[in-house]
């Protein structure tokens, strides 16, 4: 599987912003190859921004979704919506939504199935907290986010899965964990895998780092074993930055 750098806008840029930042992306990524790119601008501008990535080879992906197909529920956005502006992947389970919005392990469950269901490739985001590592918790809290989130999957479909490990004290802080913190966690996760479902299964699932990712440490940490991509926050809203992380330099 190629690496995978995805870059998650948040609530940033509106339309005309991000058609521009999307024109200069097309222009500096233009000979970056090997590597999948994705994009989750918000959702007022998937429509627009899927014609503007026509031919660039640039993913867009949602940055959410809700497990119903339609009815009821203001504010929300189902898979069927997303997958109809040209998404091919949706972030699932982000740090922000569990402590802002009261996402639990069961609702990202639910949304990973909705997501598979309607043709989405989930970004499934885990992350210990502050204190959680600094109480020796990291590796229990992250098992109990992974296997939350993937039971009951078969194993077939994991390979339409990416995890992504982001440790909530590293996010929009400016601290990155060490890349060995990172690969300690990689490696764990994909053991974990390897007991939840058979090895030829999870063979090709992409464990990807998110936290503070910048052009001055992608390097590093692209060096590490299982370490397979990045979900870039801030550096994503600037063209030079995510275009020097998804060009990134292998040591």
């Amino acid at each position: 599987m190629l690496p995978l750098i995805a870059g998650n806008w948040k609530m940033n840029m509106d339309i005309d912003q991000g058609a521009a930042l999307v024109f200069r992306l097309r222009d500096l990524l233009r000979n970056v190859q090997a590597v999948e790119i994705v994009i989750a601008p918000p959702f007022t501008s998937l429509h627009h921004l899927n014609h503007l990535l026509a031919d660039s080879g640039i993913k867009l992906a949602g940055q959410d979704l809700f497990w119903e197909k339609s009815g009821a529920y203001t504010g929300e956005i189902s898979g069927e919506m997303l997958k109809s502006t040209g998404c091919k992947y949706v972030i699932v389970g982000h740090s922000e939504r569990r402590q802002l919005f009261g996402e639990t392990d069961e609702t990202v469950r639910r949304k990973v199935v909705a997501a598979l269901r309607h043709g989405l490739k989930p970004i499934v985001c885990v992350g210990e907290t502050l204190d959680e590592r600094e109480a020796g918790k990291t590796l229990s809290r992250v098992r109990t986010q992974v296997s939350g989130a993937l039971s009951g999957l078969a194993g077939s479909a994991m390979k339409e899965v990416t995890i992504a490990y982001e440790p909530v004290w590293a996010i929009g802080t400016g601290k990155t964990a060490k890349s060995q913190e990172a690969e300690e966690v990689h490696n764990f996760i994909r053991e974990l895998l390897h007991e939840l479902f058979d090895r030829e299964s999870v063979r090709n699932v992409r464990i990807i780092y998110g936290g503070s990712v910048k052009p001055d440490n992608i390097d590093e940490l692209m060096a590490q074993p299982n370490i397979d991509g990045a979900l870039v926050g801030g550096a994503s809203l600037k063209a030079e930055d995510f275009a020097r992380i998804a060009g990134f330099q292998r040591l």
